[in-house]
């Protein structure tokens, strides 16, 4: 059991975080199979469709391109009820494994307050309108960038 502990270490030796991450992004595309700006931007489209044939309330996307690395976009959408927030997660769910994005990563689906799906490229919030105005993301996700007028004004 030693040696095989010694090897294993030896073997990531000199390997850093950064070739780590780069190989694992060459063999393991995102976790609904998006690859590509059309592809992202396809599957963005079905899941604005579904959220609608759901009848979601109050759909908002939100291009976090070049402000996150979390994904390239970000939708949020309420629900009526805890059940009705659980069944417009459940149907965009099946939406996108039927047109073979994969299995999303769900949170909260159980409860049905705040069901947060990550597809990988998009990231999807469901809210129960109580829930929503509470902690109101998208006011934070659609602020303006303030990255360079904080520069001019700081004095070092």
């Amino acid at each position: 059991m030693l040696v095989f502990a010694v090897r294993r270490c030896s073997y990531w030796k000199g390997k850093t975080l950064r070739t780590a991450i780069q190989k694992k992004d060459a063999f393991a595309p995102s976790t609904a199979g998006v690859s590509g700006l059309a592809s992202v931007s396809h599957a963005l489209e079905m899941v604005l469709a579904s959220l609608e044939d759901s009848k979601a309330e109050s759909i908002i996307p939100i291009d976090i391109r070049g402000k996150s690395a979390l994904g390239d976009y970000m939708v949020i959408a309420s629900g009526r009820s805890h059940r009705h927030v659980a069944a417009v997660a459940d149907h965009l769910l099946r939406t996108l494994k039927e047109a073979g994005y994969g299995n999303a990563k769900v949170e909260g689906l159980t409860n049905g307050d705040w069901v947060l799906i990550d597809t990988g490229d998009i990231i999807i919030h469901l809210f129960r309108p109580e829930v929503r105005e509470f902690y109101n993301i998208e006011k934070m996700w659609l602020a303006p960038d303030l990255d360079g007028e904080f520069e001019a004004e700081t004095v070092h």
